[in-house]
């Protein structure tokens, strides 16, 4: 059963913008605080965003001021924002409880070209 399905990456110049949406099955959506990660090309699984069930949200230093994650309760969906996007962001996106308590969906690929 697919529970977390991503989607929304593509290809970006640098300075632009991507909003890729994860819509999350059953209860995981209404019980979890939700995150979003990313994994570049050789190199470990990064947290970039969550949200707990509050809206309240955190972010790394990396992102902070750039990336936004909202949530829509009504769609089980939840969005990040991506402003002012930079080469190094380019990694496969994927979201998840803060804590990764379910299977990975397949990811979005989001690329920051010129």
């Amino acid at each position: 059963q697919v529970l977390l399905v991503e989607s929304g990456g593509g290809l970006v110049q640098p300075g632009g913008s991507l909003r890729p949406p994860c819509s999350a099955a059953g209860t995981i959506f209404t019980r979890h605080p939700m995150a979003w990660y990313r994994q570049a090309p050789g190199k470990q699984l990064e947290l970039v965003a969550t949200i707990s069930r509050g809206d309240s949200t955190t972010y790394p230093d990396s992102v902070k001021g750039r990336f936004t994650i909202s949530r829509d309760n009504a769609k089980k969906t939840v969005y990040l924002q991506m402003n002012s996007l930079r080469p190094e962001a380019t990694a496969v996106y994927y979201c998840n409880t803060d804590r990764a308590s379910f299977s990975w969906g397949q990811g979005t690929q989001v690329t920051v070209s010129s």
